[in-house]
């Protein structure tokens, strides 16, 4: 059996289980010393992703036909100390726990009022928000899903779980980045309108990224993209819808 690895998508190189094991357990054990192994679906879509988990030096994998859900399921139940997570299941910082807390640099009342403004009804999806303290130079919100409840949805899309899974809404995570330096201007924006368009319009470059934008949303983003790239100069406020 051999794993392709994704660590550069412009050289393919191959290792059997044992190999990439010896290879990745001294970056990617979590803080239980379980080995993390990140793997790719979609190297297009999930490209920031991937970029921002080789910048910390994780290694990805790439593992894209129907078989490979049962072959992850498969290598999980025989290697009780190893765990498959889709390198999109969660921010970067969260992938692999190491018990390391970075501190946001937004007060509690600051944090407060961040989460309050990112709570956005969403049609179809189930939106949990969290504010974390990661790199100013990190995107400004990470849209995530739950590793857990997509590999559910996904095995009953292929119909191995019944409509169950396959009926309930999408749960994504939305992670906003408390030292980015966009959240001071948001929280300091007094027009109430342009402050809900920046909010939205951060909130949906963050579903784009998932493919979780579609629709009227995608054409209401695009609109007020526009509007906001032109200082709304025609006077044309995009609420979100």
């Amino acid at each position: 059996m051999q794993f392709f690895l994704a660590n550069n998508f412009n050289i393919q190189k191959f290792y059997t289980l044992e190999e990439y094991r010896l290879a990745t357990e001294t970056l990617q054990k979590n803080k239980d010393g379980k080995l993390i192994i990140l793997y790719t679906t979609d190297p297009v879509q999930q490209n920031s992703f991937v970029q921002a988990a080789k910048q910390k030096g994780y290694n990805v994998i790439k593992l894209e036909t129907i078989v490979d859900a049962a072959f992850i399921n498969n290598m999980e139940m025989k290697w009780n100390d190893v765990q498959f997570v889709r390198v999109d299941a969660d921010i970067t910082d969260n992938l692999i726990d190491k018990n390391e807390n970075n501190e946001s640099g937004l007060s509690k009342d600051e944090e407060s009022k961040v989460k309050e403004l990112f709570t956005v009804q969403i049609p179809e999806l189930h939106v949990n928000v969290e504010v974390k303290g990661l790199s100013p130079d990190a995107a400004p919100v990470f849209a995530t899903r739950p590793e857990f409840i997509r590999r559910m949805k996904d095995m009953a899309a292929n119909g191995g779980m019944g409509s169950f899974y396959g009926s309930m809404p999408e749960e994504v995570t939305l992670t906003v980045n408390g030292n980015h330096p966009i959240l001071q201007n948001i929280l300091k924006e007094d027009k109430k309108e342009k402050q809900v368009n920046k909010v939205r319009n951060l909130v949906d470059l963050a579903l784009l990224s998932q493919g979780l934008l579609k629709g009227n949303d995608l054409t209401n983003f695009i609109n007020r993209s526009v509007d906001l790239m032109q200082g709304e100069k025609q006077g044309r406020i995009i609420l979100p819808g």
